[in-house]
C-alpha cells in the first residue's frame, strides 16, 4: 500500500510538472504566492542558516528562503518527482543561484545522520506522504536541537461546515473542470481525496506533540481554506 501511494503521488506530480506553476497561479488566483510568503515570514529564516524545502516541487519556497539566508546560508530542495524537480533546477539556473542545491529523494528515506537543518519547510507535501506521523518524525530528526519547521497545506475543515462545502464546490466545479482542459482532471481530482484523508488541524497538533515538538501552533488562512502548522523542537 505504501509503495502504491508513493508511486501514485510521484506519477501525479511528474504528469502535471509542465503546467504546475501556471495552474497553481490560475486556480489560486495567484494567492498561493502570498500563502507561501506568509509561511516563510512566520518561520523567520536568517542569514547563515541551513534550510531544507521538502517536497519542494518547482522550488517556490526554496527561492523565498534563499533570499533570507544568503549570503552565508544554504537551502536544499528535495523532491521524489524527477520532472517537477527538473523545472526547479532550470528556474535556479536563471538566477545563477549558488545557495540552493537540489536532491531527488523520497522524503521518508533521507539519511538523518547526514542532516542537521536549522529549519525545514513544506508546502502541499505533508498531505501527500504515505504517513503523516512518519513525515513529522522525519522532520523532527532532521532538525538541529533548536530547529523549527513549517507546513502549508489545505485545511481539513469540519464536515459540512461552510469552509468544507466551499472547498468541495471549488474543487469539483472549478479546479477539476479547468484542469480537464489540460487533460489533467484525474490528477487534480486527487486533491479532494487527499484532503479527506489528511488530519484536521487539532489532530496535526497532537501528532506533532507526540513526535516530540515542544512548541506547536496551527492557524488557518483564507477563510479556513488553508492551514499553516508551525513547529519548534
Amino acid at each position: 500500500m505504501r509503495y502504491k501511494k508513493t508511486n501514485e503521488v510521484k506519477s501525479i506530480f511528474n504528469n502535471i510538472s509542465c503546467s504546475y506553476d501556471f495552474l497553481n497561479s490560475l486556480l489560486s488566483l495567484g494567492l498561493h504566492k502570498y500563502w507561501k510568503k506568509t509561511l516563510v515570514d512566520l518561520l523567520k529564516p536568517i542569514n547563515g542558516e541551513n534550510w531544507a524545502d521538502l517536497c519542494c516541487g518547482t522550488g517556490d519556497l526554496s527561492f523565498l528562503i534563499f533570499k533570507k539566508v544568503r549570503p552565508n546560508g544554504s537551502v536544499t530542495g528535495i523532491d521524489s518527482a524527477k520532472e517537477i524537480l527538473n523545472i526547479a533546477k532550470e528556474k535556479s539556473k536563471l538566477i545563477e543561484n549558488k545557495f540552493i542545491s537540489w536532491e531527488m529523494q523520497d522524503i521518508l528515506e533521507i539519511d538523518e545522520n547526514l542532516k542537521n537543518y536549522d529549519g525545514i519547510c513544506m508546502s502541499y507535501g505533508l498531505r501527500n506522504l504515505v504517513n503523516v506521523e512518519e513525515g513529522l518524525k522525519k522532520v523532527f530528526n532532521l532538525l538541529s536541537d533548536t530547529g523549527r519547521a513549517g507546513f502549508l497545506d489545505f485545511n481539513h475543515s469540519k464536515f459540512n461546515s461552510i469552509a468544507d462545502l466551499f472547498q468541495k464546490i471549488y474543487l469539483r466545479f472549478v479546479v477539476v473542470p479547468i484542469s480537464k482542459i489540460f487533460r489533467l482532471s484525474k490528477e487534480y481530482s486527487y486533491i479532494e481525496k487527499s484532503i479527506k484523508n489528511f488530519p484536521k488541524g487539532n489532530e496535526l497538533m497532537l501528532i506533532a506533540k507526540g513526535v516530540g515538538f515542544k512548541k506547536v501552533e496551527y492557524r488557518t488562512i483564507f477563510f479556513n481554506q488553508m492551514g499553516i502548522l508551525i513547529l519548534e523542537k
